[in-house]
């Protein structure tokens, strides 16, 4: 794509090209920003932040596990009526399904048929 009224730039590969090795050297003129020396103390890992005991992370583990079974078990109840068709719909085996779609397609096929009987064709 190019400018409408811009003129034609040349074609980059009509020019000879050149080896890696004569790559023009990097310039190690560059200036850059000193790092701030409150950055440049030692690393330490996520969540160390300050030193807990060993009782305060039994504590936290003890709350997370109780959230994560009120959770669990606020998930498992059915809510309201859909909750419980979908909870019907998970307790169904594959062969429950296949017998439910089977009975579905016949009461089709003979209401299908009712109407073809009706119309006298």
């Amino acid at each position: 794509m190019g400018n409408l009224c811009g003129k034609e730039s040349g074609d980059p590969f009509a020019q000879p090209g050149r080896t890696l090795a004569s790559a023009p050297a990097p310039n190690n003129n560059t200036q850059t920003a000193p790092v701030p020396k409150k950055l440049i103390s030692a690393p330490r890992k996520l969540g160390s932040g300050a030193p807990q005991s060993s009782a305060s992370q039994e504590d936290a583990r003890r709350k997370a596990a109780e959230a994560a079974e009120a959770r669990a078990k606020a998930a498992s109840k059915p809510k309201g009526t859909l909750g419980s068709k979908l909870e019907q719909q998970k307790k169904q085996t594959w062969t429950d399904t296949l017998e439910a779609s089977s009975k579905d397609t016949r009461r089709a096929r003979d209401a299908d048929a009712a109407a073809e009987t009706r119309a006298y064709n």
